[in-house]
Order: C-alpha cells, then structure tokens, then sequence
C-alpha cells in the first residue's frame, strides 16, 4: 500500500467506523462499558496503525496538510489513553510476566 494521505484517510475512516460500531454494540447489549468489552484490544491495535501510518506519511511527505496533521495529532493523543490494550508484538504466552498475560487476558 503506497503511502499516501487518501490510504490515511481511508484508515482513520474506518477507525472512526469501528469505533461507532462498537459502540452500538455496546448499547445494545445492555450498556455494558467500552472498558468491558472485549473488542477493544482490536481497536486499540486499528489505532495503533493508524497513527503509525500516518507518522510515516508525514516523515515521508513536505506537503502534508495541516489539517491531516491535526488529525494525526488527535489520534495520536487518543492512542496514549490506550497504549496499553495493544497487541504485544510477537511475544509468546508462555514469554509473558503474569501481569502481561493477566492484562492481555483482561483478569
């Protein structure tokens, strides 16, 4: 995927989808709390992505918006509230401390 500011939007287009969406589905289970559900390791990964991308859009590119970039900024203020739901990467289970996989987990 070429490194472009339409591919950035189409991500943060489906962050933002995502993120409706599991809403939804939180109210429509009872109103359990987006704490709670368990799709939010899945989102805080999207997020994770997204701000990447869009970080290496603008180290990639001189002619970025300010306006892409004040929306790189507003995702990459909302990924340090969950920087601790991502994915570990490539480290195995049985490589976890207990408060990893008890985190990972959600115990």
């Amino acid at each position: 995927m070429a490194i472009t500011v339409q591919n950035f939007i189409k991500l943060a287009n489906f962050y933002n989808q995502t993120a409706k969406t599991m809403s939804a589905i939180c109210v429509n289970k009872g109103g359990i709390p987006m704490e709670n559900y368990v799709g939010r390791f899945f989102a805080a990964d999207v997020l994770e992505f997204v701000v990447e991308y869009g970080e290496r859009l603008v180290k990639s590119s001189k002619d970025v918006s300010p306006d892409v970039v004040a929306v790189l900024e507003r995702f990459r203020a909302q990924f340090e509230h969950v920087r601790d739901l991502t994915t570990p990467s490539q480290k195995p289970i049985y490589e976890m401390t207990l408060e990893e996989f008890e985190k990972v987990m959600n115990i």
